[in-house]
């Protein structure tokens, strides 16, 4: 299974960090060259087909689509029956290669398998299925942000390059939300097999975070508006009916965990 880590020429500290991971869990990688937004200030007036976004993509964000596109290519255009695309500032569990160097785990109907945990809360299907050491796999039944790892079948791929062929929508969002990919088969792995160093260490902050916040404070979409109290409590009284909705289809609101990150013997 071929494993792509997306990493901009300007940041070769992730790359060598990226190369020390994969060395320390035994196994391989290709280097995509990431579309870089700062070289590419014209990709913000690219024609913008919002058909699910509620704000326009920022030059960042549509870079990063642009990067994930590469490496559906490589993996559309491939032999093998899936791939696994990774973001250059990911830490691994100590039991990653065990996972990654076969895909013997992966559910037959699996479209898509999210690797990484954003430590956000998120819905799941109680049914769990065994993908070997330790992990499990469950269905992803609401939105869990981040595509920082993740698995994809080959005919996934042609399909998100399909319906990314004009820019319309922020990577993760199109893979992630079950609102918007409700023809594919989404699995989380439980717990993750990898996350952000942002979340573990403190040596790769997010390159686009800044800016895409930038956005949404441009947008009002970050500024908090205190709620009058009859909307408060309509707000209250769906979460509870949300929980009970959940219960009764065997759904579980979970934060998902990231795997030990030393494998333990």
């Amino acid at each position: 299974m071929k494993c792509l880590v997306i990493n901009l020429d300007r940041s070769p500290e992730r790359l060598a960090h990226m190369t020390a991971e994969f060395a320390r869990i035994g196994i391989g990688f290709e280097r995509v060259a990431g579309i870089d937004a700062r070289q590419h200030p014209d990709l913000v007036l690219q024609p913008q087909h919002a058909i699910h976004a509620i704000r326009p993509l920022s030059g960042s964000e549509i870079a990063c689509l642009h990067s994930h596109r590469a490496c559906w290519t490589i993996i559309a255009k491939g032999d093998a029956p899936y791939g696994v695309v990774f973001e250059d500032d990911m830490v691994f569990s100590g039991k990653a290669g065990a996972l990654l160097g076969d895909t013997s785990w992966v559910p037959a109907d699996a479209d898509v398998v999210k690797l990484e945990t954003f430590f956000s809360r998120t819905v799941i299907q109680r049914r769990r299925t065994s993908a070997r050491n330790g992990f499990s796999m469950v269905r992803l039944r609401k939105g869990h942000p981040g595509a920082g790892g993740y698995l994809l079948s080959r005919q996934t791929a042609c399909d998100f390059l399909e319906a990314t062929a004009q820019v319309n929508i922020a990577v993760d969002d199109l893979i992630f939300d079950p609102t918007i990919s409700a023809g594919k088969t989404v699995y989380q792995l439980v717990p993750a097999l990898c996350a952000q160093d942002q979340f573990i260490g403190d040596g790769l902050p997010s390159l686009l975070a800044p800016e895409r916040d930038a956005a949404r404070t441009a947008s009002g979409l970050m500024t908090k508006h205190r709620k009058p109290t009859t909307a408060r409590i309509s707000r209250e009284a769906g979460r509870a009916a949300r929980r009970i909705t959940d219960f009764f289809k065997l759904r579980r609101r979970i934060v998902v965990p990231l795997a030990p990150v030393e494998a333990n013997d």
